[in-house]
Order: C-alpha cells, then sequence, then structure tokens
C-alpha cells in the first residue's frame, strides 16, 4: 500500500535532497488563521508558499527551491495538503477538485520518468492547484477548518463513531471521528473502512473511489504524520449528494450499491478458488446490454459456478477499454479511472466481505457508464474490442504517434500489430505516451488516464492486455500536438 523506503530512495531523481529553502517571514505573515486547519509544522511554511505565490510565478519560484535543494518528497507533501486545505470538493468531487485528485496520477508518472524529466509532473500540478485555488475562492472562499478537538471521540469508540457518522450521512460527527481515527488507527484499519464508503453510490462518476485510492496511495509516500487533512477532506467528499439525507430514501445513486452489498453475502468461502475455465469475452458480452443489478448478478453466478475472479476483472478491463473506443470522452475515460481505483482498492483491502462489494460494484459501474454514455452528444462508433483486427504491419513508437490525432483506430491497430511483434513494445509504447502527457497534456485527465492505463493493462491476463493498452490510443496524446505552456515554462526554469 505505501513505498518502501529503499523504493522511494531508487525512483527520486537524483540530488534532491536536503532541507527546503524558504523565505523569511514577518511576525503578522507568519501568523495563521485561529479557525484554520493546522498542518504539521515541517510541512506549513511550504504550503503556505504555494498558497500565496500568484500563479503567474509559482512554477518558477518552486523550480529556484528544488535548485537549491528543495526534496521532492516535500513538494508531494505541500501539494496534497495544499490542495485538500483550498478546494472544495463540492458541489462535486470532480471538476477543480482534481487539482487533489491528479496528485498521485502525477506522482506516478514522476516515479516511472527519467531522471531529467521527473519534475515536469509535479511542477505541471502545482500550476493546476493554483488553478483550482483560485475556483474554488470565486465560487465560496471555502477553506478547510480546524476540527472541534472538544468534539472528538475517544480512541475507544472513534470507529463506531465514525462508522454510524458515515452510515447516516453526518458530516459533522464524521469530521471529527475521522479525525480522532487519523491520530490512533493503522493505516491498514483506515483504508478498510474507507475503500467501504468509497464505492457504495454512483454519484461523480467513480470520482469518490479516485480519491479514496490517489489519498491513500499518496499518504503512503508523504508518510501518515500528514493523513489527518487528507482523511477529512477525503471523508466530506463521500459525504457529497444531492437533496435531502440519502440515509432517508433510495436514490438511482444508492440503490446499486444496497443490492451489492447484499449480494456480496452470497459469494461462498471459496469465491478467490476459481479456475480460468469462463473467457474473458463472455463478460464482455453481457456487460455490453445487462443492467446494473444484472450484471453484478451475472458476476455472482459465474464466480458462484467456480470461474476465476481474475476472469471478472479481465471483461471488465475489455468493456472498459471497448467504451473509450466507442465513444472517446470524459464519460468513457472514467471507465478507466474508476476502475483502476476499484482494483486498486480490491488488491489492498483486507475485509473480504468489502472486497466482494468492490467486485460486484465494479460490474454495475460499467454498465452504468454505458448507459451514462447515452446521454452525450458525442457520436457512439459500433465497435467491438476483441473484434478489432491488428495492422498489416507493425509500427515504431515515433510514427504511431503522429498517427494518433489523425485516425486513432488506425493507431490502435498499428498498436496491437507493433505488441503482437515485439513483446517489448507494450513498454515502449507506454513510455513514449507517459512523455507526451508531460509535455503536451492540458487537463488533470491527461495524467490520470494515462497513470491508470499504464498500471492496469499489466493487470490483465496476457492474451487479453495488449488490446486493453491498445485501445488507449483512442485517448493518448499525439506528438503532433502543441507542448502546454506549462510544459514550456517548466523546461524554461529548469534550464
Amino acid at each position: 500500500m505505501s513505498l518502501s523506503r529503499r523504493t522511494f530512495l531508487q525512483t527520486t531523481a537524483a540530488g534532491v535532497a536536503g532541507l527546503p529553502f524558504l523565505p523569511a517571514v514577518t511576525a503578522t505573515d507568519a501568523k495563521l488563521d485561529p479557525n484554520l486547519v493546522r498542518l504539521d509544522s515541517g510541512i506549513e511554511p511550504l504550503v503556505r508558499f504555494l498558497e500565496d505565490t500568484p500563479r503567474d510565478r509559482l512554477v518558477e519560484e518552486v523550480v529556484g527551491k528544488i535548485k537549491k535543494g528543495l526534496p521532492y518528497k516535500d513538494v508531494l507533501a505541500a501539494l496534497l495538503l495544499a490542495g485538500v486545505r483550498n478546494v472544495q470538493p463540492r458541489p462535486n468531487v470532480g471538476f477543480k477538485f482534481h487539482a487533489v485528485l491528479v496528485v498521485n496520477s502525477a506522482h506516478l508518472a514522476s516515479l516511472a520518468s527519467p531522471d531529467h524529466e521527473r519534475w515536469l509532473p509535479i511542477l505541471w500540478a502545482v500550476d493546476n492547484f493554483k488553478n483550482s485555488q483560485a475556483q474554488t475562492i470565486k465560487e465560496s472562499g471555502w477553506r478547510m477548518k480546524s476540527v472541534d478537538e472538544m468534539k472528538l471521540p475517544s480512541a475507544r469508540t472513534a470507529r463506531k463513531e465514525f462508522v454510524a457518522a458515515m452510515d447516516d450521512w453526518d458530516e459533522a460527527k464524521a469530521d471529527a471521528a475521522v479525525a480522532a481515527l487519523a491520530r490512533t488507527a493503522p493505516a491498514n484499519e483506515m483504508f478498510d473502512l474507507f475503500a467501504r464508503y468509497g464505492c457504495r453510490d454512483f454519484r461523480d462518476i467513480g470520482h469518490k473511489a479516485i480519491f479514496v485510492a490517489n489519498a491513500f496511495r499518496t499518504i503512503g509516500c508523504i508518510g501518515w504524520h500528514h493523513a489527518e487533512p487528507v482523511l477529512r477532506s477525503l471523508a466530506y467528499a463521500l459525504l457529497q449528494h444531492e437533496g435531502t439525507n440519502p440515509a432517508k430514501r433510495d436514490a438511482a445513486a444508492d440503490v446499486i450499491g444496497r443490492h451489492n452489498a447484499d449480494r456480496a453475502k452470497k459469494l461462498g468461502e471459496n469465491w478467490l478458488t476459481g479456475r480460468p475455465h469462463v473467457p474473458p469475452t463472455k463478460i464482455l458480452t453481457e456487460l455490453r446490454s445487462l443492467s446494473a443489478d444484472n450484471a453484478a448478478e451475472m458476476v455472482l453466478a459465474t464466480v458462484g459456478m467456480g470461474a476465476a475472479v481474475q476472469t471478472v476483472w479481465d471483461g471488465l478491463f475489455l468493456f472498459a477499454a471497448e467504451c473509450l473506443m466507442r465513444q472517446p470522452g470524459i464519460v468513457a475515460l472514467h471507465t478507466a479511472t474508476s476502475l483502476n481505483a476499484l482494483r486498486y482498492a480490491f488488491d489492498t483491502c483486507s475485509v473480504e466481505e468489502t472486497r466482494k462489494v468492490l467486485l460486484l460494484q465494479a460490474a454495475s459501474y460499467m454498465t452504468l457508464f454505458r448507459e451514462a454514455m447515452k446521454g452525450r452528444k458525442d457520436k457512439t462508433q459500433d465497435v467491438q474490442i476483441d473484434a478489432v483486427e491488428p495492422a498489416s504491419k507493425p509500427m515504431g513508437e515515433a510514427d504511431l504517434f503522429a498517427l494518433v490525432p489523425k485516425d486513432r483506430m488506425a493507431a490502435a491497430r498499428a498498436a496491437l500489430k507493433t505488441m503482437q511483434t515485439d513483446s517489448t513494445a507494450a513498454d515502449r509504447i507506454s513510455a513514449a505516451a507517459r512523455k507526451l502527457v508531460f509535455f503536451k497534456g492540458n487537463d488533470a485527465h491527461d495524467y490520470k488516464f494515462s497513470a491508470a492505463t499504464i498500471e492496469d493493462y499489466r493487470h490483465v491476463s496476457p492474451p487479453w492486455r495488449n488490446r486493453v493498452l491498445a485501445a488507449a490510443m483512442f485517448n493518448f496524446k499525439g506528438s503532433g500536438e502543441n507542448d502546454s505552456g506549462v510544459a514550456r515554462r517548466v523546461k524554461a526554469a529548469l534550464t
């Protein structure tokens, strides 16, 4: 669930050790709003620097600090904490809140980058934070307040009170309980709790589950001593809803999760011991037409008959990739990013009942995305991913990504042929796609999608994984697109 110290040291850019250089501040400047949430004293000055520096100077000034020895890990921590303190996950856990959601995706991109490019994703995310901060100021002026210490439950009762508050959709009680838990409960226990609530409803097209996965993954890198404000933001986000209290009604966004919580109890104790005797294309075919409830019933029956759970995941990943081919756009790409979060939670959670719910919810989510795509103005193509023929000959990465913006289906077919011909091609295609996001990416979804897809195609069984990565050509950046303004600023500042 977290990076080991050795792994972090091995994957962090060389020469970025030492204490951060921070400018002097006056006594007046050093005074904090007593109602504002306090952060760890070691990171507070850097967070305030990100908050207070104007957007048009921030990238260059952060680069200046990097050159003076500001560690990567400190920038990552300050970026996440500035996000949760200054960007409200309301009215949607998305839109401007992507400044928080994208931090882990940018971090994963940085870890996989060569040393000389490692700062690009994080500095892009720093600039993106300033945009979201400005939007929040314009909309509401919201900032996270200090928790009411007098209302914190004891360590003995905090877990029970947190569960009750989340079940009742009670924001005030959940806020107090999660603060107490963050100070006393182990990280794995906290993840198990949040995994349950991150997938329970389909509001915000999967962003709640995404926030759960990305928050804990980033905390695992920056340290648990930074967890409390992040988990308070997370609880607040998971309780986002429309209308009256969801606990007192059967809203469409909630009812499928409640049904799947009941279905999960029907999966027997041997549900993880099945064999791959059912082809994943059977799951794929069913998902093209079934309702959310029937999709979960289909998974329940398939696993109940002894099919491997991996077969189900293979079918889900194929379906998500097919959605992108059918209708490239904002809804379809979230099939990939949501499925990435649900699969991470499934692999990380230690509570068997929650893992069962996650599997069933993943199937229901895919059909809900399919239906959401029908309401879009974008034309839907009649594409079946398992029937796509590879191109007649392989193609080098340069030609492949030059083709992307011109003919994405042709690029997908060429990528499929290339990977079938050369077992090392998938790694080169992934690296090239990631690098193009660094220089051409203009949106948090570029980072979120590429990070999710490049990670998840390896979770697919070998006979099918090339098709999942080839489908990503429908959303990867092309080499002919212009470099983003932030990328140009970063390159100039780092030179």
